[in-house]
């Protein structure tokens, strides 16, 4: 019944927003009427001044020549006095008044409708809110953890009897812009946890689970929260010419791989993964490159990267910390932009 009335609370918000905006437009128009009709106004008195002002000169000239034809010419004179000063304070008194009051009309409007446009965003909140908690009481899974960048997000099935088993169950992850927008599927998240990359950073994230022909899902209350301290690191990295991440590759073409610390070195035009002399791979940033938060069933997924230097070629790089990683993922993608290169993961 309360989602009822909000919904039709939004559809009246929408109506109103609508017919404001209508108006709003009428009324810019007619305001530019006016504007142009007022600046021609003012021009035209501004010449009959000018005009005004001539006349008296040449009065002022003639008096000083002959002083009795002056005196003779006084009331003229007077007269042209008399219109200058009108002329004058025509001009000086002459404001577009009714422009003004139109004006601030304008910016009554535009507070108006952002008014009404906050509290829709509120309401699309609130029903969003009341049909989450009515999903989730017929929903057999959860979604816990931090819903930040760093942390790490995991699928848990509620204490029910007769709880399907996770693992027999299909999962997708998604990222939108909000919860009423278009999902994306976020190619290759197709496990029980998902570890959050600079790329979900004020995004919904959402998993679908079918189990037994059934699909149900689950949600993060908000958007993904940003490191705050990510912006000021990586700025501080990019004052050098190339930065260099101490990693261990987890995983070679799909294949565990059991190595020493290598150096992940993020240079402006390209990323070089090595081990002092021993260069696993060197590659400039281009299309078929691919960097990413990890996407499979990895240990330490807040840690772990996707990095695909080329076609045929994939690792899976573990960093010391997720502050690391993302600064590595954020700062690769920076130098990639530079060169007119987008740097994302599968499909994104």
């Amino acid at each position: 019944m309360k989602l009822t009335q909000n919904e039709g609370e939004l559809i009246q918000e929408k109506f109103e927003v609508k017919k404001l905006g209508n108006f709003l437009k009428q009324t810019s128009e007619d305001a530019k009427k006016l504007v142009n009709q007022e600046k021609s106004f003012s021009c035209a008195e501004i010449e009959t001044a000018r005009a005004v002002v001539l006349r008296l000169g040449e009065a002022f000239e003639e008096q000083e020549r002959i002083s009795e034809a002056s005196r003779a010419q006084g009331p003229d004179v007077e007269k042209l006095v008399e219109e200058v000063q009108e002329a004058r304070q025509i001009k000086r008194m002459h404001h577009p008044t009714k422009v003004m009051g139109m004006q601030h009309e304008l910016h009554g409007l535009r507070n108006r409708i952002q008014e009404k446009y906050m509290n829709s965003v509120k309401l699309h909140k609130e029903i969003a809110i009341i049909k989450r908690v009515e999903e989730s009481k017929s929903c057999p899974f959860v979604l816990e953890g931090k819903q930040s960048l760093g942390s790490c997000l995991r699928i848990r099935v509620n204490a029910q009897d007769n709880a399907p088993d996770l693992s027999n169950c299909s999962i997708q992850w998604y990222r939108a812009a909000c919860e009423t927008s278009r999902r994306e599927a976020i190619s290759g998240a197709i496990q029980s946890m998902y570890a959050p990359e600079p790329f979900d950073v004020g995004r919904i994230l959402q998993a679908d689970i079918l189990s037994n022909g059934q699909k149900f899902t689950v949600t993060t209350d908000d958007p993904v929260d940003p490191d705050s301290g990510l912006p000021s690191r990586v700025e501080s990295l990019m004052r050098k010419s190339n930065s260099e991440f101490s990693v261990v590759i987890s995983q070679m073409n799909g294949q565990d791989y059991a190595s020493r610390s290598h150096v992940f070195t993020v240079g402006k035009t390209r990323i070089k993964l090595s081990r002092g002399w021993i260069t696993k791979a060197r590659e400039l940033y281009s299309t078929s490159m691919q960097l990413c938060g990890v996407r499979g069933n990895i240990k330490a997924p807040t840690k772990a990267v996707f990095w695909q230097p080329r076609k045929s070629l994939t690792f899976i790089l573990t960093f010391e910390s997720e502050h690391e990683r993302n600064a590595a993922i954020a700062l690769a993608r920076k130098y990639a932009f530079d060169c007119s290169v987008t740097l994302l993961g599968p499909d994104d």
